[in-house]
């Protein structure tokens, strides 16, 4: 009989960080909040600007930008009597465009 190989021990995720994973897949998970993201990757706007380019009501975009702060995707910054939103930080640039590379290779997309 031939030997079965040894299982190794694998390390887990502990359950915060499984937790916060499933968070920040879940914040992906709408397709609002991908265009916003979308858009936010390319420059730092305002609700009124990604309301219009949108073509969403502002509270809607509101709503999407909280959802999007709650799990750290996005930040905001006062300027002036204005809000600019953007990224979080270059990680959100980097699994935004890899999701966006590994879906365009998955279904031969360009």
């Amino acid at each position: 009989m031939m030997g079965r190989k040894e299982i190794q021990e694998t390390e887990m995720l502990s359950a915060e960080v499984e937790q916060d994973m499933a968070n920040l897949f879940q914040a992906l998970s709408n397709p609002t909040r991908i265009k916003i993201l979308y858009l936010l990757k390319q420059q730092s706007l305002t609700v009124t600007e990604i309301s219009d380019r949108l073509d969403v009501s502002q509270s809607a975009v509101s709503h999407q930008l909280r959802e999007l702060k709650l799990a750290r995707l996005v930040r905001n910054q006062k300027q002036g009597r204005e809000m600019i939103y953007r990224l979080d930080d270059d990680h959100v640039h980097q699994i935004f465009h890899m999701a966006i590379e590994h879906v365009k290779e998955i279904y031969n997309y360009e």
